[in-house]
Parts: structure tokens; C-alpha cells; sequence
């Protein structure tokens, strides 16, 4: 499945904006044969918005979740938005995705929230692997800090995850986990692991860029600069097979070794 990924901070605070940037990526990417399409983390608002993230948050079957739906649609391609998600008084930082026929196939919640900014704004979700049938590969969800918890990824792999997505909101100085954290992550758990960034400065944050699909073999199967951009890779079942026969690392754990990490 050829994999756009939109690295762009967008326009923050406006969600109409935004939504704006996100139809004209999906027109590119679906031009380029992408089935699938992914933003960075909080595309739908803005990241360093502070209060107004609370203001925008919607639910997740919201106005903006139907604008997406109708983008899905018309470019005939899957979307995996982040936004903040409303339920109540309640704000997660959240991720949803979304077939290419406009149905909402699964949201998930950070669980790891990172720094006072996150845990000031956000409650953290409580669920840790959320998953979809997508195009004969089975996709899992996950947010930023989320995948620098091994224990998160491998509940994925465990979980039969063959493509993660993680949108990202990735600042200075911590570059080297899409350098060098995520393709790992891809070999050890033997998957596709897509790692979609923001770039530019937001209300003192940084952000790096340097978005990636890195596959099983631990090899980024295309990166972005620093700059806003769009790019594409595929994921490869019939190699992800091959990979995971080539390297046993699920068939050759030893859960009963493990009880002390818990």
C-alpha cells in the first residue's frame, strides 16, 4: 500500500485551514497512487495553541471528522488524521482513521502524554493497541511519545500490527528517535512503522521534520527534510512475510523471563 506522508504544521488555529491543506495533500498523494495518507500529530488545530485547543476540540464524529470523510471520499484514499478530541469535558490528543469511503474505521487517545504542555491540556487514553483492516494490511495507531515505549510497539507486534502509523509532533533536540529510534523499532517488532512530523516553530517548540517510513529490515523507505513536504513509500506485505520468516524475534520470545518488567 503506497503511503503518503504529509509533513506540515499546517495553518495552527485554524481548523478550516487546515482541513484546506489536508484536500490538497490528498489530491497529490492520490495522484501519486497513494492508498493511504497521514498527518503529523494535532494536524486538524495546531499543536502550541494552548487554550484554543480546548476551544477547536471536537468529537470524533464532529464537523471536521465529516470534512474529512468527504475529502477521503472524493480522492478516494484512506486518511489518518490527528485533531483533539472532545468526549464531554474531556480532551484527548487523538488520532482516527478513515476508509477512502468515508466510514471511521478506528480513533485512538495518547496514552503517554509528554511534558507539563500535554499534561495540562490532555487526559491521556486508556487504550493501548487500536488497530483496522486496511488494504489487506492490518494498521495500528499510535501518537509521538507513544512509540519510545518499546512495550507499546511490541503490544502491537504481538497484536498482529503490519503498518503503525504515528503522527508526531517531533521538536529539537530529540531528532534522533526518527533517526535512529523508529527504524528500530520497525526491525525489532518486525512491521512498517510511518512517522509523520511537524516542522517549524510553534510558541517556543522546534519541530525537526524528518519524517520516515522505516520498514521491517530497519530501512527508511523514504525520509523528509526539514521542510514541509510530502512523501510516499510503500508497504510491503509480501516482504513484511518475508522479513518476519527471515527474523524470528516474536517466535523466539521468552514471556516467562518477563514478568519483572511489569
Amino acid at each position: 500500500m503506497r503511503t503518503a506522508l504529509l509533513q506540515s504544521s499546517g495553518r495552527p488555529g485554524s481548523v478550516a485551514g487546515n482541513l484546506k491543506v489536508l484536500d490538497e495533500a490528498a489530491g497529490r498523494a492520490a495522484a501519486a497512487g497513494a492508498g493511504l495518507l497521514v498527518t503529523p500529530e494535532m494536524f486538524l488545530t495546531g499543536y502550541a495553541i494552548g487554550d484554543d485547543i480546548a476551544r477547536l476540540a471536537e468529537p470524533a464524529d464532529g464537523e471536521a471528522a465529516d470534512a474529512v470523510a468527504d475529502t477521503a471520499t472524493r480522492h478516494g484514499l484512506a486518511i489518518a488524521y490527528a485533531y483533539p478530541e472532545r468526549d464531554g469535558d474531556t480532551v484527548f490528543n487523538s488520532v482516527q482513521l478513515v476508509s477512502a469511503d468515508g466510514t471511521r474505521l478506528a480513533n485512538y487517545r495518547k496514552t503517554h502524554l509528554f511534558g507539563c504542555f500535554e499534561r495540562d491540556h490532555f487526559t491521556p487514553g486508556d487504550r493501548q493497541v487500536v488497530q483496522a483492516g486496511l488494504n489487506g494490511l492490518t494498521v495500528g495507531l499510535m501518537i509521538c511519545y507513544d512509540v519510545e515505549f518499546p512495550e507499546n510497539v511490541r503490544a502491537h507486534a504481538l497484536a498482529g500490527t503490519d503498518l503503525l502509523l504515528v503522527p508526531t509532533a517531533q521538536m529539537h533536540p530529540f531528532q534522533f528517535v526518527a533517526e535512529s529510534v523508529v527504524p528500530v523499532r520497525a526491525f525489532e517488532n518486525q512491521m512498517y512503522v510511518a512517522y509523520v512530523n511537524r516542522v517549524g516553530r510553534e510558541d517556543g517548540f522546534e519541530f525537526v521534520g524528518l519524517s520516515t517510513l522505516a520498514g521491517p529490515d530497519g530501512v527508511a523507505r523514504t525520509r523528509a527534510g526539514r521542510a514541509e513536504e510530502l512523501v510516499l513509500a510503500d508497504a510491503d506485505p509480501v516482504f513484511l512475510a518475508a522479513s518476519r520468516e527471515d527474523n524470528p524475534y516474536l517466535r523466539d520470545r521468552r514471556p516467562c523471563l518477563y514478568g519483572s518488567l511489569v
